[in-house]
């Protein structure tokens, strides 16, 4: 049956071809949270090794795989329009464009890998086999390349499974590259769908036994509350409603518990006041806790008479409302905190565009170790940051657990909260260290160290949950070596297969 389908589709003109990869595309986006139906991947990628094979040379590849990415992103992608409807009067005309940007220029990375792998074969083992490490690399070139996004791997697919627990060792680069070698790979015929099949099921024993370990206490327990005021994006900075978001914090922080909690975490920007200007709220914001012990994100002025720089903050606050340590968000929102190449811009002279590069925020020097009395070092992360696998690591040591600050309610509340909180457990699993997210408008976790949520508050709600932090693991094999072991074998696998390399391992020539 397999073949049969794989002949009419080749038989396909050159349109209804890439009309067919555009619906493959979407259908993979189904395998992404919140859906999660990692079957998908065994539907939608068969189609396009048959798509690929039977491609008009290098330009007909990549039209195919430029059709599946644009369905992909802008499936999977779709609440890229979400910000642009907070105001949609001054900028909502301006989302179909951003939709239709992004999912097309996501989309040429796809577009390359394919392209590449049809001018170097034409289908079969060798074919497969060449299409999924360069479609890995494309999207490990994606998580780098102008700053990066990293958003919807196909490993992320496995996040409600055993198999995420991979991560562990190979990181989501190579959990993708093997979802995509698998799904790739039952396009090929039953026994190489047996193959995929069998391939999944040792990850799924793997990572189910993986999950049976326990996760020790901590030695010395740590109680953590994280409250979340749920204040939509649209209100969350009217000035009629600023002290309502601010009073929903102090309430939740001063609600009574057996036992009270150690530190309590507020979200991304919680607060309507800069950092050092409003020595008074702080103190009422320490206050509000048992201990005194806050963590929260906050806006930051480094003011001189010529010039100012905003920070985008997490800052740790004593009992008397002065910062114990202070963490600048380094990797900001392209567009969205920053304007990119506002020298270049500037330069053109134009006051308008003068005046709108001259607007948001500056990075902070990179990631930190933060580590203040009372409290387990910790890694902080705002928002966004937690998209980047590669940069999990910061000087001073490892850190006992994570702490995401994070603002979701630009996402809207259909798919973007959930992915971004997918990639904050995945994070979890390839570091082997428990994560306490304090969103704005949900979904605020503590997150074991497997990637196990304990205790939650769900998207569009308000209040606050406390939970036990879990004890970090032992470094993983991905904590300690990053990306580049797993790429590296990815570029070697392609190498061999380049060299006319024929696996008997993995799959039997066709016939």
């Amino acid at each position: 049956m397999a073949r049969g389908l794989a002949r009419r589709i080749n038989a396909l003109g050159d349109w209804p071809a890439r009309g067919l990869a555009l619906v493959c595309g979407m259908a993979l986006a189904l395998a992404q949270p919140p859906l999660s139906w990692f079957v998908c991947v065994f539907l939608a990628l068969p189609p396009l090794v048959w798509l690929a094979a039977g491609a008009r040379g290098w330009r007909g590849g990549f039209a195919i795989g430029w059709a599946a990415g644009v369905g992909f992103f802008a499936a999977g992608m779709f609440w890229i329009v979400e910000p642009f409807l907070v105001d949609p009067e001054t900028f909502g005309w301006m989302a179909p464009f951003a939709l239709i940007g992004m999912a097309g220029g996501l989309a040429l990375f796809w577009g390359a890998a394919f392209g590449v792998a049809r001018a170097l074969g034409r289908g079969g083992p060798r074919g497969v086999i060449l299409l999924a490490c360069l479609w890995t690399l494309a999207e490990v070139g994606r998580s780098y390349l102008l700053t990066g996004f990293p958003w919807a791997l196909a490993g992320y697919a496995w996040i409600e499974t055993p198999v995420m627990q991979a991560a562990s060792v190979m990181g989501p680069h190579g959990v993708s590259f093997l979802t995509l070698l698998a799904g790739l790979a039952a396009g090929l015929g039953w026994r190489q769908a047996g193959l995929a099949l069998a391939l999944v099921a040792v990850g799924w024993g793997w990572g189910a036994l993986r999950l049976s370990l326990p996760v020790e206490a901590r030695a010395e327990p740590v109680i953590v509350r994280l409250v979340q005021p749920n204040a939509p994006q649209q209100l969350k900075w009217r000035p009629d409603m600023q002290m309502e978001f601010y009073q929903r914090h102090l309430r939740e922080t001063r609600a009574q518990a057996v036992p009270m909690p150690d530190v309590t975490i507020w979200s991304e920007t919680a607060v309507p006041f800069v950092l050092g200007y409003a020595d008074d709220l702080q103190a009422e914001v320490a206050a509000s806790a048992p201990d005194g012990l806050v963590i929260l994100g906050i806006q930051r002025l480094e003011a001189t008479p010529e010039t100012e720089q905003w920070f985008n903050a997490l800052a740790v606050l004593r009992p008397d409302g002065r910062p114990w340590a202070v963490y600048d968000k380094h990797h900001l929102v392209p567009f969205g905190e920053y304007v990119p190449f506002a020298g270049a811009i500037a330069r053109l002279g134009n006051a308008g565009l003068t005046t709108l590069t001259s607007r948001g925020f500056t990075p902070g020097s990179g990631p930190r170790l933060v580590s203040v009395p009372d409290l387990p070092p910790f890694l902080a992360l705002i928002c966004y940051e937690a998209i980047f696998p590669h940069q999990m690591r910061a000087p001073g040591g490892r850190a006992e657990w994570i702490v995401q600050v994070t603002n979701d309610a630009w996402f809207g509340e259909l798919s973007g909260p959930y992915q971004h909180f997918a990639q904050t457990r995945a994070r979890a699993i390839e570091q082997g260290l428990p994560v306490a997210r304090s969103a704005n408008t949900g979904i605020s976790a503590m997150i074991d160290p497997m990637g196990r949520v304990l205790a939650a508050l769900p998207l569009g709600v308000e209040g606050h949950v406390d939970a036990a932090l879990p004890a970090a693991l032992p470094a993983t094999l991905y904590a300690r070596t990053g990306d580049w072991p797993v790429v590296g074998a990815i570029v070697a696998i392609f190498l061999l297969t380049v060299s006319n390399f024929r696996s008997g391992v993995l799959f039997r020539a066709s016939k």
